[in-house]
């Protein structure tokens, strides 16, 4: 049976066969004896998005007192589940997102804890479950790479079209237009509006 470490656009970890195309972490919220889930589903406010390979690193997932591993279906889930880009196996990408945030929030060189504070006030409402934020303009409208929620799915927006979100990929829809709402951070949204171009999987 698949681990319970793959995360939806919701910030729910979850056990799935799909892996992903992202890795990342929250600190160490599992035991590895058991290669289980703590109730916490973090211990840091640096929520990060990693890659998958690097450098012939090897890890056994979840095998030791370490950080969690976790996964995502694409960089466009992790955005939206809270995390951001790593800055030590994807520094590029990482100072990239960092110029977007910065431009997109009007904020002169923030450092990696600032942003970290920001996000984490977006990520979790007062339950200790995904925040729901207002629209900031139609859905439509919306950066690339944003991603909305209407009832129980989440819409990717890309080229001002939608796309409901699944663990198999993103299918064309119409635009949701009941109780929608925002599910990534809107100091994320800001910034892909600033130009930050999120990898985006499985669009059919």
């Amino acid at each position: 049976m698949p681990l319970q470490n793959r995360v939806t656009p919701f910030g729910e970890i979850v056990s799935v066969p799909q892996r992903g195309t992202f890795m990342g972490n929250r600190g160490i919220i599992h035991d590895p004896a058991t290669r289980t889930l703590f109730k916490r589903c973090w211990t840091l406010k640096a929520w990060i998005i990693c890659v998958c390979e690097y450098k012939n690193v090897r890890r056994a997932v979840m095998a030791r007192q370490s950080w969690t591993e976790l996964f995502f279906t694409d960089e466009a889930t992790a955005l939206s589940a809270g995390h951001r880009p790593c800055f030590y196996c994807q520094r590029q990408r990482a100072n990239a997102f960092k110029a977007a945030w910065a431009e997109g929030n009007e904020v002169e060189k923030p450092s990696a804890p600032q942003m970290d504070a920001v996000l984490h006030g977006e990520r979790l409402d007062a339950s200790g479950g995904k925040k729901r934020h207002p629209l900031p303009m139609p859905v439509t409208s919306l950066p690339d790479g944003s991603i909305v929620t209407s009832g129980d799915n989440a819409y990717l927006i890309r080229d001002g079209q939608t796309y409901r979100w699944s663990w198999d990929g993103y299918t064309l829809c119409p635009a949701p237009t009941q109780g929608v709402s925002l599910l990534t951070p809107p100091s994320t949204v800001r910034a892909l509006g600033a130009g930050y171009i999120p990898v985006i999987s499985g669009i059919y």
